[in-house]
């Protein structure tokens, strides 16, 4: 089992909370994003303990490729782990943007498309969030509304509490309102497409970069009626959030010890705990402690990981 160091972004919409909820030192400026697996190129997770601290995911599946992946992981990805993890702290409100599919990503940058999920971890009063359109509009609707600054009248917003999941699709045009506090978990890719920031400046005061013409063959311009997926929480049993081709995902919120057997299941697991506490013990004999802000990357090749809660934990199991 693995854990790695996290990687720490400064952004101008960023907050305080991520290194308070990782019991990290304070990092003195703003931080929204910390990337707890990561394969993307220039930004590369490291092991931070083991016999294997030191090593880039890269060069972990180098070493250990199907065992580490999976079977099928492995043939159809080979040394490019498919999975980004985050933390994100917004204290102001993200942009609104827009991610390709894999067809238009690999056509455009020669990378997989972003598909990905959130799990809300904590939410301020009357916090809402940007996900897909109130009504349909047209490309060329959307390109007069840009230009008139009329595109956030268009937005389908939701209203935030903490335990919410949005699964978000490649093309949905989304963005995180200011107080969210999330895990987000999705497909490997770094590449978005920025349709409207708010007309911010940056510590320069440059204008951010858009990239209206960018996406507009990315965008889905249906409609969304309800973007949140519903699911009912219970105690001491796995409750499946999302079930996708990119990725599965489970929330564990447990007060005793649970058994997980993978002995089944053609591909490693990632653990997010979210809350609280837990010691992981790997086939019996290898255990490693979690805790709230730290993510572990369990090989292929466990079978069972016993979950034993300290005293009680929230885990997001995630899964290829």
């Amino acid at each position: 089992m693995y854990k790695f160091e996290p990687i720490l972004k400064s952004t101008i919409w960023g907050g305080n909370r991520i290194t308070a909820f990782k019991q990290m030192a304070s990092a003195g400026q703003p931080i929204g994003e910390s990337w707890e697996l990561s394969a993307v190129p220039g930004e590369l997770s490291i092991v931070s303990q083991g016999a294997d601290k030191g090593l880039t995911i890269v060069e972990l599946i180098d070493k250990y490729r199907d065992r580490l992946l999976g079977h099928d992981n492995y043939c159809r990805y080979g040394n490019q782990f498919p999975l980004l993890v985050k933390f994100i702290d917004a204290e102001a409100d993200l942009s609104v943007q827009v991610h390709p599919d894999d067809a238009l990503a690999m056509q455009r940058h020669g990378t997989s498309g972003k598909t990905e999920m959130w799990y809300v971890i904590d939410a301020t009063p009357d916090t809402k969030l940007c996900a897909g359109f109130s009504h349909r509009i047209t490309p060329a609707e959307y390109r007069k509304m840009v230009v008139d600054g009329s595109l956030e009248q268009a937005l389908h917003y939701e209203a935030v509490s903490a335990g919410d999941v949005f699964y978000l699709p490649a093309g949905r045009v989304h963005s995180i309102g200011a107080g969210c506090f999330i895990a987000e978990i999705q497909q490997t890719s770094d590449v978005t497409y920025r349709i409207f920031d708010y007309n911010r400046r940056d510590n320069q005061g440059n204008l951010r970069q858009l990239h209206v013409e960018e996406a507009e063959a990315a965008i889905d311009y249906r409609p969304t009626k309800d973007a949140k997926t519903h699911y009912r929480r219970k105690k001491d049993c796995p409750v499946q959030l999302v079930s996708s081709p990119y990725f599965t995902t489970s929330l564990y919120e447990l007060t005793e010890p649970m058994e997980c057997d993978y002995t089944e299941l053609d591909s490693f697991v990632i653990y997010i705990c979210t809350q609280g506490a837990a010691h992981l013990v790997a086939d019996g004999t290898e255990m490693v402690t979690i805790q709230a802000g730290e993510t572990v990357l369990i090989p292929a090749s466990t079978g069972t990981v016993s979950i034993l809660p300290n005293p009680k934990t929230s885990i997001l199991e995630v899964f290829v």
